[in-house]
């Protein structure tokens, strides 16, 4: 087999790389690129210059990927020593051995494929194979996912000196030796498609009464241009529709495979295929330019590792949840049937339809922009006796008051929007407010064309709004998970959310209210909880803290006090691409860099000011979650009690202190606290502090003076107020 330009320079890079003093390699490449090409070549070429060498290719658990790549090393290098763990558990490890292993069966918890025996006789193997005198060498493949401390123990196995990580979208390392084949490389060669084209022809406004019928009338009428276009050029290739189901999906299967059904395309006529992880229906030659299937119904799972050039057209079906896109989907439509382009733009492109609009989200988490490094990091032994008492709560169950509830949040409404007793004219105010009142759900999308991954955002795409028809049946569901979230916002229970909602808006006669802001029928009241879901939330969230827990007092009957202690490790998540990584020698950790992530813009403001101010001793970053972290306990308006963890505890000219940070004033003196809770957090601090002699407060950033400021006493969002002192005047 004749390998690409761009592939000998990958295997080239490769074999340099191994040469080279550092452990870690990335091999970048798209999906459609022949990376297992690469790199069996890679491995083949290797070993003929290094004796006493086992690679180890490890894989991700789905698809069978091991077995797949186990068979392209087969069928691309003659006589190469293959293995999977089976052989492995029969035979061990051999020189030139390319072992194919799913790390999944050595890990997950309940996975049958090794007993307790049978695990310690793959540690044996592997402890005969190093006194024999063999080195390891390891492969991750798929390496962005899954890559845990369970796998990564079993790399530590093999106490190999190179570790080669491989993925379209690899977690970023700036310590690593990067090899990377760009799109662009790829596209020249022909291997994978010019053109991702989105949701092709959909006019700026869709209206219709099933959004699925219309995406795969779509892709149907797509397949047909496509074929026909094929046919013309002589090439007897039968373009794939994959239709991708959501995760959590199982009763729309049924409304997909009776649609096509009903266009001659069907499980039975054996032009439907079916890959579900209990159901696989036609898959057989599949893969084959000339395959009979029309289209495939998949789930998520089936993502990594299916390689069949002649999927052309994916529909993205969703139900109203939030299900996160993975881009690496695409990568499924990218490549090219017979590896060329047809200089026929329809052919020479791959074609998305989907009324989600969050693949944009998921090809930015692609590019690696979210990609965080991690390690643990430990206590210094200075630090260790150092205590505080924390607050829990004290209920088992939380004995949330449903009518104080309803109370606030009617009263947050009313308020906020001018309401009366007037069910029409609130609906005129709320509509005003930016409430959205249709029998119709609306949602929005994108259309347009991308070349490669970083042109799938926004900004590059045109805006699609489509409606569809309200129906209780067919959005239910949705309408049942919208409510869930919006009680969850506020810890309350599915059926405390429903009655709430019910008693507010609906005219419905078991939900009786005097207090009434609408009078909506259940078809309305679906499509109105469902189009305004983060309205509704935020309204809840912020009813729940207007003026929360500021009268009431906490006795120690609902709060219980236990000793507080800094947690002896912790894993440190930072950004290891960022510029500058110098120790915060002040923080209690040892090795906590100032390239520490996930911090908002306020925390990295305060972390430099203690690092670099005279009058702080130490520093210490609190958790947001977890019975090991500093609490203390407020109530909302539901009398609900809620768990506060201030961000930081510091050590000022030897004394304690408690810090919260929020978002700062702008330039013009407004408030960017997003924070509805501030004001009760801020009124339970100060009582703690007095309570334990303690010092502390809130701080936060003034953009037109470029100082923090602290709040030690009532919270106000006037930055004006004597209530913010300039830190570095009140510390020091």
């Amino acid at each position: 087999m004749n390998l690409m330009k761009f592939q000998l320079n990958a295997m080239r890079e490769l074999l340099i790389a191994m040469e080279e003093n550092g452990r870690d390699i990335i091999l970048k490449s798209p999906t459609g690129s022949g990376k297992t090409i690469m790199l069996t070549h890679f491995m083949s070429e290797y070993v003929k210059g290094h004796s006493r060498t086992v690679f180890v290719w490890l894989t991700p658990g789905k698809g069978n990927l091991e077995e797949q790549s186990k068979r392209k090393m087969d069928l691309y290098i003659h006589n190469a020593s293959t293995k999977l763990l089976g052989d492995v558990m029969t035979s061990g490890f051999s020189e030139n051995d390319c072992c194919f292993i799913n790390w999944e069966k050595l890990t997950k918890k309940g996975n049958n494929a090794l007993k307790d025996s049978e695990r310690t006789n793959f540690l044996e193997w592997i402890e005969k194979a190093h006194r024999e005198g063999l080195q390891f060498k390891v492969i991750i493949d798929e390496s962005h996912q899954n890559f845990t401390e369970k796998s990564d123990a079993i790399v530590q196995l093999f106490k190999t000196d190179k570790i080669i990580r491989c993925s379209a979208t690899p977690l970023s390392d700036k310590g690593a030796r990067l090899i990377e084949v760009t799109e662009a490389d790829v596209i020249a060669e022909g291997l994978i498609k010019k053109l991702l084209v989105i949701n092709q022809d959909f006019p700026s406004l869709v209206e219709t009464d099933s959004p699925t019928e219309y995406l795969l009338e779509a892709a149907l009428k797509k397949h047909g241009e496509l074929a026909a276009a094929f046919s013309s050029t002589g090439s007897n290739v039968n373009p794939l529709i994959v239709v991708q189901l959501p995760n959590n999906s199982d009763s729309l299967f049924d409304s997909v495979a009776d649609w096509f059904e009903k266009q001659g395309i069907s499980i039975a006529g054996g032009n439907l295929a079916v890959w579900l992880s209990n159901r696989h229906e036609n898959l057989e030659n599949i893969e084959r330019n000339d395959g009979k299937q029309i289209a495939v119904i998949i789930k998520q799972a089936v993502a990594t590792g299916w390689d069949c050039p002649r999927a052309h057209i994916l529909v993205k079906l969703r139900e109203g949840m939030d299900e996160t896109f993975e881009i690496q989907t695409i990568g499924r439509i990218r490549r090219m049937p017979e590896a060329r382009h047809y200089g026929n733009d329809a052919l020479d492109s791959c074609y998305l339809f989907t009324f989600d609009s969050k693949f944009t989200q998921g090809a930015k988490a692609a590019l690696g922009k979210n990609a965080l490094s991690a390690k643990t990091v430990f206590l210094k032994n200075e630090y260790k006796k150092f205590s505080l008492v924390k607050e829990q709560r004290t209920q088992v169950v939380d004995t949330q008051d449903d009518a104080q509830t309803l109370k606030a949040i009617t009263k947050y409404l009313k308020e906020k929007y001018n309401l009366d007793k007037d069910t029409a004219q609130n609906k005129i105010r709320l509509e005003a407010g930016g409430f959205v009142f249709r029998d119709k759900i609306e949602r929005t999308t994108f259309s347009g064309e991308a070349m490669v991954i970083s042109d799938v955002n926004a900004e590059n795409l045109n805006t699609v709004r489509f409606r569809e028809t309200m129906s209780t049946h067919s959005h239910g569901r949705e309408f049942h998970n919208r409510v869930g979230r919006i009680g969850l916002e506020i810890g309350l229970e599915y059926a405390s959310a429903v009655t709430i909602l019910g008693k507010l808006f609906a005219n419905e006669g078991k939900f009786l209210y005097k207090e009434k802001l609408l009078e909506l029928s259940i078809k309305n009241w679906y499509a109105f909880v469902i189009n305004n879901f983060d309205e509704l939330r935020h309204s809840f969230r912020f009813a729940m803290s207007q003026d929360a827990g500021l009268n009431q007092a906490l006795g120690l009957e609902t709060v219980s006090e236990k000793p507080f202690f800094i947690p002896q490790s912790s894993l440190f998540t930072y950004d290891a691409a960022a510029k500058i990584q110098s120790e915060f020698k002040k923080n209690v950790y040892t090795g906590y860099l100032s390239s520490a992530e996930t911090r908002s813009a306020p925390e990295k403001l305060f972390e430099r000011f203690c690092e670099n101010s005279a009058g702080v001793d130490w520093w210490y970053k609190n958790g947001d979650k977890g019975d090991e972290f500093f609490s203390i306990v407020y109530v909302d308006n539901s009398k609900r009690q809620k768990l506060f963890y201030p961000d930081y505890i510091l050590c000022i000219n030897g004394e304690p202190w408690i810090i919260e940070t929020k978002g700062g004033f702008d330039r013009n003196g407004e408030s960017e606290d997003i924070d509805a809770f501030s004001p009760a957090k801020c009124a339970v601090l100060q009582k703690y502090l007095v309570r334990h002699k303690l010092h502390g407060g809130f701080v936060r950033q003034d953009k037109a003076s470029m100082e923090l400021l602290i709040c030690t006493g009532e919270y106000t969002d006037d930055v004006t107020s004597d209530a913010w002192k300039v830190l570095r005047e009140v510390i020091g």
